[in-house]
């Protein structure tokens, strides 16, 4: 997947074949918000536009412009890989939320 950032909001890129064009959509929005462009150059410079309409919408209506996460979610793994898991965080002397998480920082890091 490509991601496209600015101002600290990223976006997916795709390429639209029946366009010819490549389509932009902000995430982590409460709403929707897409551009397309037909280089890199014209996609960036319409991700500025439609983010800064986008925020502008949100601040007429007061409704905020990002969702919130509370830091918590629910996973499913299959036993094996919890029981993989949970002999490394131990050998690390780290829980296994501890472990999970510092891996799952440096997965989306690099």
């Amino acid at each position: 997947m490509n991601i496209m950032e600015l101002d600290g909001y990223k976006a997916k890129i795709e390429y639209d074949p029946e366009l010819d064009q490549f389509r932009g959509e902000i995430l982590g929005l409460n709403g929707s918000a897409d551009f397309y462009g037909k280089s890199p150059s014209s996609l960036r410079k319409e991700f500025k536009e439609s983010l800064k309409v986008y925020l502008e919408v949100c601040e007429e209506k007061g409704i905020s412009p990002t969702k919130e996460y509370s830091g918590k979610f629910n996973l499913r793994i299959p036993p094996r890989l919890h029981s993989e898991i949970a002999a490394r965080a131990s050998a690390e002397e780290k829980s296994i939320n501890q472990w999970v998480s510092e891996n799952l920082e440096r997965s989306v890091t690099n």
